[in-house]
This record gives structure tokens, sequence and C-alpha cells, in this order.
């Protein structure tokens, strides 16, 4: 039985961080809303509550049932959690003078706990609540305090529980993992044995167990989801595996064709269907972004079942959920806020009779690619750009033509390789072109031009900063080129246009959110979003392209 940490959410935006740091320690945790959890056995090792939008003193907060917890197991309080503690258990919570929130350095550490084994006396902390701890409950020692918090930290006496008024799990609190270490290795006997090996050796092993000799159908989409959930359940049932992919006509450059020939290397039984032109027939005139995800939610559906009803005696539908698609669909206070309106958490409508099997739902993103690199996929599918359901649909504003779209996948190409070749695909998280639907004028060569505006759109977060730069860059695109080749001989200066400003974009968002110690020598030149701008300004003056450019940066 696989030992585990479980974390009660009370509606924090940092719950995922805390089991995304306690998972980082090849310890494995889940998330469940604090008021429905499923019953403690001799796995679960240890309890974490986790903050709370909500005060303590609120008619509405949150009320758990600590009674099989408390006393019983390791407990530890964060934020919200430390200040139910105190407030549910005989002390005293009121709302600060001033609203607590950002760094902090505790002025005293208890050297005797185990909480904060190897915690120095100036350590920084993150702090981010309204209210504090004024009084502690009879029996509760004071391990650690700021100069303004004199009850950062507890710990309850004859108990294995803790309180801590600050956020382990953000990046600013610099020996946070440290103390989450101690908690879940130290004080609750923790192993560390959950890595992405021991993960494939029992999941197969469930999975043979669960689905015996029946067949199993999967969607891929070519993402590292759907492709390592189905090398998981290839593993354990093989042949009867049978998998779709349905070229709804909204994919990238070659995606349909490449996809399919990288599948056939991995030796997976994948059915293809090219139904573009039903897609975009439904999709004729509709302008209406929530719109256009309904509709090819549901064409997908249609083709998806008509192509599954073709393999005979077919119990089980395989899906690539993922861990935060799981959480997200769940609420401390009912239905969560729709998100992801074109994802199917839950699988496919009843009527097509198929038992749901999804090896990858307890597992976060990072986790499912060092699991990929496991499972042996090669690395350029493992770390593939994500792309969404409904394709490059959600790239096209306005209504979705073909003309709009051949724009959108050829530029989005261009960005891509120019991405790749700089050496930084792996260092932003997400790249890609959007078809604005707006015309403007321009000059291309010696002519007047009226084209559409394609946007550049970089994102980078790196995780262990927690911090998000965007870089935006507006430029005209040249509709009619059909290849790289097409498009230099139509307009070369474009054409390098092209390639400048993708990787201008890149670097700034790379060089503004991510150390330099991270990025090849080439990005690290441009030091700040001032000298890129400056340099991409400077290149199209001196060229006199017809390409235009804008950044801004948020």
């Amino acid at each position: 039985m696989q030992e585990k940490i479980l974390i009660l959410d009370f509606g924090s935006q940092y719950t995922q961080l805390i089991a995304r740091r306690v998972r980082e320690l090849n310890v494995y945790c889940e998330i469940y809303p604090y008021n429905h959890y499923p019953a403690l056995d001799s796995s679960v090792k240890g309890v974490i509550l986790s903050g709370s939008p909500f005060s303590v003193r609120d008619d509405k907060a949150p009320q758990p049932d600590l009674t099989a917890i408390k006393g019983q197991l390791p407990l530890l309080g964060v934020c919200f959690g430390a200040q139910y503690l105190a407030h549910h258990f005989g002390g005293e919570v009121k709302a600060s003078n001033k609203r607590e929130y950002g760094r902090a350095n505790l002025a005293f550490v208890d050297k005797t706990s185990k909480l904060f084994k190897g915690i120095g006396d100036n350590s920084q902390v993150w702090m981010s609540h309204g209210d504090t701890i004024e009084k502690l409950p009879a029996g509760c020692q004071v391990i650690a305090s700021t100069k303004d918090v004199k009850n950062a930290a507890f710990k309850v006496e004859n108990e294995i529980t803790y309180g801590i008024q600050f956020h382990p799990e953000v990046y600013h609190s610099t020996e946070g993992t440290c103390l989450l270490r101690n908690f879940v290795v130290g004080i609750c006997g923790c192993s560390q044995n959950w890595t992405p090996d021991s993960f494939v050796e029992t999941t197969v092993a469930e999975l043979k167990q669960k689905l015996g000799d029946d067949r199993v159908i999967l969607g891929l989409s070519g993402g590292v989801d759907s492709t390592v959930a189905a090398m998981l359940l290839h593993r354990a049932v093989g042949k009867n595996l049978t998998c779709i992919f349905v070229d709804n006509g909204l994919l990238r450059k070659d995606e349909y064709k490449t996809v399919l020939e990288n599948y056939k290397e991995l030796g997976l039984n994948v059915v293809g269907a090219e139904s573009g032109d039903l897609f975009l027939g439904r999709l004729a005139g509709v302008t209406e972004p929530e719109k256009k995800r309904k509709i090819i939610g549901s064409t997908f559906i249609d083709v998806f079942d008509q192509e599954a009803s073709k393999i005979e005696d077919a119990k089980w539908l395989g899906q690539g959920t993922i861990y935060p698609d799981v959480i997200e669909s769940l609420s401390v206070n009912g239905p969560s806020q729709t998100i992801k309106s074109h994802h199917n958490v839950g699988g496919l409508p009843d009527y097509m009779k198929l038992k749901l099997v999804e090896p990858l739902r307890l597992l976060f993103k990072d986790e499912v690619r060092r699991l990929g690199e496991s499972l042996g996929i090669p690395h350029k599918l493992v770390w593939r750009q994500p792309f969404p359901g409904p394709g490059l649909a959600i790239r096209v504003m306005g209504e979705i033509t073909e003309e709009k779209l051949d724009i959108v996948r050829k530029t989005d190409w261009i960005l891509r390789e120019e991405v790749a070749k700089a050496g930084l695909d792996q260092e932003i998280w997400q790249y890609f072109t959007v078809m604005t639907g707006v015309q403007t004028v321009g000059v291309m060569g010696d002519a007047r031009t009226y084209e559409y505006v394609v946007a550049v759109r970089a994102v980078t977060s790196p995780f262990s900063s927690m911090r998000r730069r965007v870089v935006r860059v507006v430029l005209l695109a040249q509709p009619t080129f059909s290849s790289r080749a097409a498009a230099s001989s139509i307009s070369p200066s474009c054409s390098r246009r092209w390639r400048a400003l993708s990787m201008m974009a890149a670097q700034a968002c790379s060089s503004s959110s991510a150390s330099s110690s991270m990025l090849p020598s080439q990005a690290r030149k441009s030091s700040s979003f001032s000298s890129v701008r400056a340099a991409a300004w400077e290149s199209l003056v001196n060229s006199g392209s017809a390409c235009r450019l804008r950044m801004s940066m948020r």
C-alpha cells in the first residue's frame, strides 16, 4: 500500500503548490476538500491543513471535523490551518492591525523543535493573512516568531500537531522545503520511495488486474498526457489497446502526419480519423468563442463515437486526465468555477457504454513528463508544446476560415522552429501565434499592403520563483506564403523579421523571468526587456521591413 500525506484544502491558491513541494521530496500526497476526505488507514502518514481566503472568525468559515486526525496523526496547519487549530481549540485569533503580507524573517526559532531542524534564526518566510493568532490555546508552545508575529509557529504539547502562520511551499520562504521535509520525512516518517519508476511498476500492475483481457479505446491528442497514458495502458494490455487520433482540421502544420508516424515508432495501434471538413462545416459563420468550443467538443464526440463503434467488444475508455483537471473539478464550497469548458473530466457520454480508466489522474504535468522519460518515450514527444483540445480554433479570433487557419498554422510553425533552434523550447512554458482577424496598413518591398495582424505570445513561469512574464509581439503577416521557401521568395525581409521577432519574444520572456544561469548564452545577451525592445526597433528601422513590432510586458 502506497504511503501518503493527505492535504485538506480550504480553498487556498497555494494548495496545489503544497502538493507539488511534497511530491518533489518523492513523497506521495493527495488533495481533498476539507469536508470530503477518505477514511484514514495505515497508508496515511500525516495530514496538512491548507490556507484559505476565509477568516476563521467568519460565520461561513470552513469547519473541518478533525476528530480522527488531531492527536492521532502528525498534523501541520498552514496559515488558515494554523489559525483554525488555535481558534477552535481555545486560543484567540484577531484581525491584524495591518494585513501581514510579504517577506518576513524569523527572529526566534526553537532549536529543539523537529519541525525547524536545520533552519536558522533569520530565515526568510512568506506571510499572507489578514488575521493573526493573538493567544495560543492552553498547552501550546511557541516554536518560532518574527519581529511582528509572536506566534508564527507553535506545537501542541503531547501531540504531533504543529501550526505555522507562514507559507513554506512558496519560493519566498527560503527554507520552506527544509521545513516540509522535516515534517513529512522526519516527523511523519515517510520513506521517500515514490519515483517515476515505482509509479510505472505499481500502475501497470494495477491496470493489468483491473482490465484483464478487456479491450480499451483511448483518444490520442498528440500531447504528452495522452501519450504517456497510452504507453502505460499499452504495457498493461498490449494489442487490446486501440488509440484513435482525430484530425479536426484545426491541428498545427503537418501535425496529423507527424503524430501518426511518432506513434507508429512507439508500437501503438493507432487509427486516424480525418474529419476536418466536418468540423469546419459546423464552425462556419460562428464567432462566439464559447460556442466554438462547444461545437468542437460535440463534433469530436460524434467522430470518436463513430470510430469507436468499429472496435468490437471494447469495454474501457482511456483518458489522459491529470491531477489539476481533477482538482479544478472539485471545490471546498460546491461546484468549481468552469475553467476548461472543452475538457472532459469524467469521460464521454453515457450512451457510449464504456467504463473510464485514467492512469494519470493523480499526477501533475511535470510528473507526467518525468514518467514519460522513465517509460522511454522520445524526448521530442515528452517535451512537446502543450496544445489545447480545440486546437487552432481558439487562436483564431472571430469566424474560422481556411485562410485564417493557414496563416496562423504557418506563422506558428516558424515561431516554434526558431525558438527550438535557439535552444529555448524547454525554457519557455508556452509560445504560439494568434490570428487577430484585424487588418492594417504596411509596406512590403516597395508596395503598400493591407494585411492581417498576427500576435505572438510567449509565457514562462519558473516554478521556483513563482513569477510570470508575458511578452506580446504584434506584427503584420503575409497571408499568401505556402512554405518557408515561398515566404522567403516573396519577401525575404519579412521572413527574416519573423525569425528575429520570434527570437526577441522568447529572449525577452526568458530573460525577464528566469535566472540568467538557466538560459543559453544567446538569450543571456538580452539582459533586460528594455535592451530587447531597443534591439527590436533598431533592427526594424535599419531593415525597412514591412513587419511592425509592438511589445508590452505585464
